[in-house]
């Protein structure tokens, strides 16, 4: 099992990103959630398998067609496996 906590910034806010990523996470059996950041990025804290977790951070990387991702900052962290499955905070 493994965590990390994903910020990604640039044109992620108003275009389904959040949406984007809830799916795709869900998709690939991962838990946590994402959420929008007042100062226009999008956070992303997300739990399960390290190549399954790679998977979803090369789809963000991308993102919904609307999407232009500028800069992706991810950070370990400690698993909790507190998570039940994968959300939209807001």
């Amino acid at each position: 099992m493994h965590r990390v906590q994903i910020q990604v910034e640039g044109l992620v806010q108003g275009v389904g990103f959040r949406w984007f990523v809830q799916e795709n996470a869900s998709l690939l059996g991962l838990k946590g959630y994402v959420k929008n950041c007042v100062d226009g990025s999008v956070f992303i804290d997300v739990e399960g398998e390290h190549d399954i977790i790679n998977q979803l951070i090369a789809r963000v990387k991308k993102g919904p067609s609307r999407s232009m991702v500028n800069n992706i900052t991810i950070t370990e962290q400690e698993v909790n496996q507190g998570f039940e499955h994968f959300t939209i905070k807001y």
